[in-house]
């Protein structure tokens, strides 16, 4: 039985673990495009740093969920953590130096760290009630708002801090990822079962056979590809156009409230209309998206565009992670969560390196409609779910 004093207090320290991750985050994205395209020795190679935090989260995932499944949240996520320490202290230096490869190594570095923080959303579910565990996933989701005003103001404000432009946005981020790991250790996680340390259920290939589990992998992948696709050269287009940094850096950072800001309401929408629904929302809002990118090049354009891919992001992301939840039992949850998110990642990684290669060559606005082929590949994918489970419903017996 959870104690709901004490459910609330865990929640709450994950939102500030969730906003202190999404402030490493938002900056990074903020800064990545644009200190590859200054250092890259090809610019189809521009957004190069950002596909290595990508891989360096893919290559961490499976790792972070075994380490999680025999030693507990608390030591997996602290563990990730360092590496997050770690790698902007790398990433820093990159700049100082100009070595572009030594930056790519420090985003991978960093891209542990993210590995870790994106499974604060399932942590989420563990420490509260089972049928608190939507809002429980959309609260924590909420958390990323403050990175979404904190990231973008800080790497506008620290990139003169060092001698070498943007040197000092990377450096400050070690003081976020310290306070982080002081939360974690407040946070009272539950200790692994026997079931879980030994690698207890079902098998994985059984677990992905699960029509739940196609349709909320295809969810959050998709969602999360298509946005760091478009988010990934949102600055860089805004360059190439004419716009100063500081437009730049406010259109993104409504694109990140965008994210997160819906996360208050997400949950109590999933409980109240389903959450293949949600999800279908979520699919026709980043198809409005696409559809004010392709309209033209005015600053309302990538507003309106960037802004609208963040609400989608977060009804695709917050409702694949709910039904994920439906998928796997307790004994399975860590092999089916770091399974989800490696998937996840490398979807991103792909999506983040054709970002610079389909800017660079094509422009923004093929680079946009790229995306809609696979935002109809996941409405396919949802209707055929809701049929499924309509058809089910009224079965006797």
């Amino acid at each position: 039985m959870i104690v709901k004093d004490k459910a609330r207090r865990n929640v709450f320290l994950l939102i500030i673990c969730q906003a202190l991750l999404f402030v490493n985050n938002t900056t990074l994205v903020t800064i990545n495009g644009l200190v590859g395209y200054a250092m890259a020795p090809n610019l189809a190679l521009t957004t190069f740093p950002v596909t290595a935090y990508v891989i360096g989260s893919a290559l961490a995932s499976a790792p972070i969920a075994r380490m999680m499944r025999r030693y507990g949240r608390k030591i997996g996520f602290s563990v990730g953590t360092l590496f997050g320490m770690l790698g902007v202290c790398l990433a820093a230096w990159a700049v100082m130096q100009k070595s572009f490869w030594l930056l790519c190594l420090g985003t991978m570095v960093v891209g542990v760290y993210n590995a870790c923080g994106q499974l604060y959303r399932f942590a989420a579910t563990e420490v509260v009630e089972l049928s608190f565990k939507e809002k429980a996933i959309s609260y924590v989701m909420a958390g990323g708002l403050v990175g979404g005003i904190v990231g973008p103001n800080l790497s506008k404000y620290s990139k003169d801090l060092l001698p070498v432009t943007f040197a000092g946005s990377y450096a400050v981020l070690i003081g976020f990822a310290l306070l982080s790991l002081i939360v974690i250790h407040w946070i009272d996680f539950p200790e692994p079962t026997q079931a879980e340390k030994s690698g207890g259920g079902r098998p994985l290939s059984k677990i992905m056979q699960q029509p739940v589990f196609l349709i909320a992998v295809l969810s959050a992948t998709i969602g999360y590809g298509i946005m760091n696709l478009l988010m990934t050269s949102s600055t860089l287009a805004m360059q190439n156009c004419g716009f100063p940094f500081s437009d730049a850096v406010f259109c993104l950072q409504w694109h990140v409230i965008g994210m997160f800001a819906p996360s208050f309401f997400t949950g109590s929408l999933i409980k109240r209309f389903g959450v293949l629904q949600v999800i279908w929302a979520g699919v026709g809002l980043m198809m409005f998206s696409v559809m004010f990118a392709v309209m033209g090049i005015e600053w309302i354009h990538f507003f309106l565009s960037l802004t609208l891919l963040g609400l989608g992001w977060n009804f695709m992301f917050v409702g694949g992670t709910t039904l994920l939840t439906e998928s796997y039992r307790p004994e399975e949850r860590n092999r089916v969560q770091g399974l989800n998110d490696f998937f996840v990642f490398v979807v991103m990684a792909t999506s983040s390196f054709s970002s610079g290669a389909l800017m660079t060559s094509q422009g923004w606005q093929i680079l946009n409609l790229s995306a809609l082929p696979f935002l109809v590949m996941v409405l396919l994918g949802v209707l055929w779910l809701l049929l499924k489970r309509r058809k089910a419903s009224f079965q006797p017996g």
